[in-house]
């Protein structure tokens, strides 16, 4: 089958290398089990030449985009840099990226490549993943898109998508086993040191506060919630504190942030505890307590419902005890 990776104006290097080194690793594998090699691994760009990192490194590409008609895979890397020039730098991709998909191609982006394939249109009332630092930006681009919060791998309709950075290992390893067998994914997973299962990445995201609307009331309301973390705040606090109605706030809240109060509340308590644990030697009580929980059942619910792991296993995974002789 063949497989073209595409070469993008402001790509990342290595998100174009690893598809290129995974796929041509495992027809090696193949051979040494006695197995033909199944991927014909192509580099497709708009130029023979494409220059990447402001010029300082240059991709030869193996196949011209005008002369693929028809592949089986496309791969899109991670873009880099400012996303929107990014785009603005490819739009000759789209209309190919398009037909390929027509004529029964699965596509598949990689970390913020996902907003190179969501400017075709292809994602539009789809799922999709992405860097978690750029969720914010991409709802805003592309609205019609539902972003999947912490997710490694979202598949719908031959169109897939990975989480951030290095994420995109465990969406190549999931097409490898999806095109040829379990056991050569385990295979690759080994040789690559991937840790193939992986399929969140909400313990390594920050939440940024989401402040970039226009909406002054909802920003003072934000502030509040910061400034007062060790409070029980509700949101009829909240909605009084702005002059407005509750109903009315909590709609105004969701659009401009696309949390809810409760929910915007939790995050930015639970941000504040993972820094806790990550800079300090309290244990999960004292950090439970300093941002308003009473209810250690309650606190490890909804730790790990955002950051995808108990409040213990947070602190044992980031914060190293150091240990000194006497």
């Amino acid at each position: 089958m063949k497989v073209s990776v595409l070469v993008p104006e402001n790509a990342v290097m290595q998100a174009i290398a690893d598809p290129q080194y995974l796929f041509s690793a495992v027809n090696q594998f193949m051979v040494a089990a006695g197995k033909q090699p199944l991927f014909d691994v192509q580099l497709v760009g708009l130029n023979k030449e494409v220059k990447i990192n402001h010029g300082l490194f240059t991709i030869n590409t193996t196949h011209l985009l005008k002369d693929v008609t028809k592949t089986d895979l496309v791969i899109i890397p991670a873009l880099f840099g400012d996303m929107e020039y990014a785009i603005q730098s490819n739009t000759e991709m789209l209309p190919w990226i398009k037909e390929q998909y027509n004529n029964g191609t699965t596509i598949a982006s990689l970390c913020v490549g996902a907003f190179l394939l969501a400017s075709t249109g292809l994602l539009d009332g789809k799922k999709c993943s992405t860097h978690w630092g750029f969720q914010n930006q991409f709802r805003t681009l592309f609205p019609k898109v539902e972003v999947i919060e912490g997710s490694i791998v979202t598949e719908e309709n031959r169109l897939y998508s990975s989480g951030g950075a290095m994420s995109y290992w465990n969406l190549l390893l999931y097409l490898v086993e999806k095109y040829t067998d379990r056991q050569t994914a385990i295979l690759a997973s080994k040789y690559f040191a991937i840790d193939m299962d992986r399929d969140s990445q909400c313990s390594f995201a920050i939440f940024q506060g989401q402040k970039n609307h226009t909406d002054e009331a909802v920003k003072q309301a934000q502030t509040f919630i910061d400034q007062n973390i060790n409070e029980k705040i509700t949101i009829d606090n909240l909605a009084n504190l702005v002059s407005i109605g509750r109903r009315s706030f909590e709609r105004r809240f969701k659009l401009a942030t696309n949390n809810s109060v409760l929910e915007y509340i939790n995050r930015v308590k639970i941000e504040f505890a993972k820094q806790s644990f990550e800079s300090s030697r309290k244990n999960m009580n004292e950090v439970m307590y300093e941002i308003g929980y009473t209810d250690a059942k309650a606190f490890r619910t909804i730790f790990k419902k955002i950051t995808g792991l108990t409040p213990i296993e947070y602190r044992n995974k980031y914060k190293k005890i150091l240990e000194f002789p006497i």
